[in-house]
């Protein structure tokens, strides 16, 4: 729809230049005006005329009628006023050719906007605390930031994804202090991450209790820091059975990393950056602690030294970003964390600036809300929590009855059981704005019904069935467009490239979610009311079969985007 706004753009930029040379109004003013109506009785694009009045020192009703008059080009059927508004109604087997044409053009490629060209993009996401088990509340920025890099890569950015592993800091004490009281190798070596998170929460039970625990953890830690051969080497044990876990989630969802350097990797990296601070003036003593006074910005201080010298969060991650400025020379850093995390980062991007980085503009906060369980706050060291294990489980599981009952012989069945399964709870997830809170009900989630991951890959595997019965299609044959539907159908499909640049500006996959809802409602309503397969003329079957095929596509590339595995049978 992009190149059919710029043509409509051009033309009517073309008449208002002739109605008043003064306008100074080129295509691209009159594009960035266009709207979609609500009611497509209102034309299938607008230009409200009331933004025009002041520059055409003239009433909205007369510069709508004025341009209406005459009013011709390639993609328009029809033009008219009515209110103030110059209503556009399209041509149908113009934009059914143009939508034919760039699909069979660009195939995979079809809706990606080629905006990243030669630009890169480090994205940070994910990045699990290290011997916790992933649990809902890592869905966010798990599928949020994937999402985001797929999105990137199909505008044709190069996107490095980033793991920045929670590997490092007291926890790793008190894990340890937890492991020599009560735990052993052949334990934890038998159940693995489970284990470990039952130390963890062994230790604060018991903390509860012995408060100097607590202090034995610190110990712990401090000798972890200074090197202490064994500690380290059972902080790496700790390290690698998570991983272990972390993969089998990341295989199941279809995640790939570039780098797994957690924050243990930035500790030889952040005396340099504390240096700098100093040398340039930014850091002062305030209560023992080293701190950068923000309170001019509106800000609290931002702390980058414990009273003991020890470092903090914002010490790490500005050393981590100016590591991966030089690294890999971005053009843009994602971080994707929760919105609770939305000070610290504008506290750290400001330091950054005060720095002096020029870069500084590059980096980018992407945060989210909360996740709940029936309204409960989640918490590892309490055990409130549902693992995403056992809850890809619960789909799975699900998914596999129903296809039992329905559709015994299908072959494939486990795998397809699988994507439709996870696909659902990650469809769920998506839904919505990223930064609304989610309070996970796990009826909803798992739900077959309404506007569900289901629904759209079974949508896709209807497309992918008539097309395997419609036979051999002529990609060069006439396009006759008949039904209403066949035409929404169209319009619908054309404003992909659109919804991906959204998607991609405002930094959220729901952008993608509802297009795709928008899709499957537009290609079942064209499914149920136009004949495909048995109609009588062979044009109007020939041009249905290349609208199944080009929704097949569409739909293939947005699941893409969002964490979703492709069916073609269900």
């Amino acid at each position: 729809m992009i190149e059919i706004k710029k043509i409509i753009s051009a033309a009517i930029a073309e008449r208002i230049q002739s109605m008043n040379a003064a306008a100074g109004l080129d295509a691209a003013a009159v594009e960035a005006m266009l709207e979609y109506p609500p009611d497509d009785k209102m034309g299938d694009i607008a230009l409200p005329c009331f933004k025009l009045s002041r520059v055409l020192r003239s009433s909205p009703v007369k510069i709508a009628a004025d341009l209406a008059e005459g009013f011709s080009t390639p993609a328009v059927a029809r033009a008219e006023a009515l209110n103030g508004y110059f209503n556009i109604y399209l041509d149908a087997e113009y934009m059914a050719r143009k939508l034919m044409s760039e699909v069979a053009e660009k195939g995979e490629r079809y809706g990606a906007p080629e905006i990243g060209e030669g630009k890169t993009v480090v994205l940070d996401y994910s990045s699990p605390n290290v011997a916790k088990p992933f649990h809902i509340g890592h869905l966010g920025t798990t599928v949020i930031g994937h999402s985001l890099r797929k999105l990137h890569e199909f505008a044709g950015y190069k996107c490095v994804g980033i793991n920045y592993l929670g590997d490092w800091g007291t926890q790793f004490g008190k894990l340890i202090v937890a492991y020599r009281m009560w735990g052993n190798k052949e334990l934890i070596e038998n159940g693995g991450i489970d284990k470990l998170v039952e130390l963890y929460v062994k230790f604060h039970e018991e903390a509860e209790k012995e408060p100097t625990l607590n202090e034995k953890a610190r110990a712990e830690f401090h000798k972890l820091e200074e090197g202490d051969e064994e500690n380290i080497a059972l902080w790496r044990w700790f390290v690698d059975i998570s991983l272990a876990e972390y993969q089998k989630t990341y295989k199941q969802l279809g995640i790939e990393f570039d780098s797994y350097k957690g924050e243990s990797f930035y500790t030889d990296k952040m005396p340099a950056q504390v240096q700098k601070l100093r040398d340039m003036g930014l850091m002062k003593i305030d209560d023992g602690a080293s701190i950068v006074d923000l309170e001019e910005y509106g800000m609290p201080p931002c702390l980058i030294l414990k009273r003991d010298g020890s470092t903090l969060y914002p010490t790490r991650d500005i050393a981590a970003a100016v590591y991966r400025k030089q690294t890999y020379d971005f053009d843009k850093a994602i971080y994707v964390t929760s919105a609770g995390q939305s000070l610290h980062f504008k506290q750290w991007f400001k330091v950054v600036e005060l720095m002096g980085y020029d870069w500084h503009d590059k980096l980018v906060h992407v945060p989210y809300g909360t996740v709940s369980i029936n309204g409960e706050k989640l918490a590892t060291r309490t055990g409130n929590v549902i693992l995403l294990k056992d809850l890809f489980a619960l789909a799975v599981d699900k998914v596999r009855a129903i296809m039992e009952e329905k559709n015994p012989d299908l072959r494939g069945r486990e795998d397809i059981a699988e994507a439709v399964g996870i696909g659902a709870v990650v469809f769920y997830y998506l839904s919505g704005s990223r930064m609304k809170d989610i309070n996970f009900v796990m009826e909803e989630a798992l739900s077959f019904d309404g506007n569900t991951g289901p629904y759209v890959q079974y949508t896709y595997a209807r497309s992918c069935s008539v097309l395997e019965k419609g036979g051999e299609i002529d990609l060069d044959g006439d396009i006759v467009i008949t039904a209403k539907e066949e035409k929404d159908l169209v319009k619908t499909l054309l404003t992909f490239e659109e919804k991906v640049r959204e998607a991609i500006d405002t930094y959220e996959p729901s952008v993608i979610i509802r297009y795709i809802l928008d899709v499957a409602s537009a290609f079942n309503r064209f499914y149920h009311n136009c004949t495909i397969l048995g109609a009588e003329d062979e044009k109007v079957k020939n041009t249905r079969l290349m609208l199944a095929g080009a929704v097949k596509t569409v739909l293939g590339n947005a699941f893409e985007l969002v964490c979703i595995k492709k069916t073609e049978k269900i």
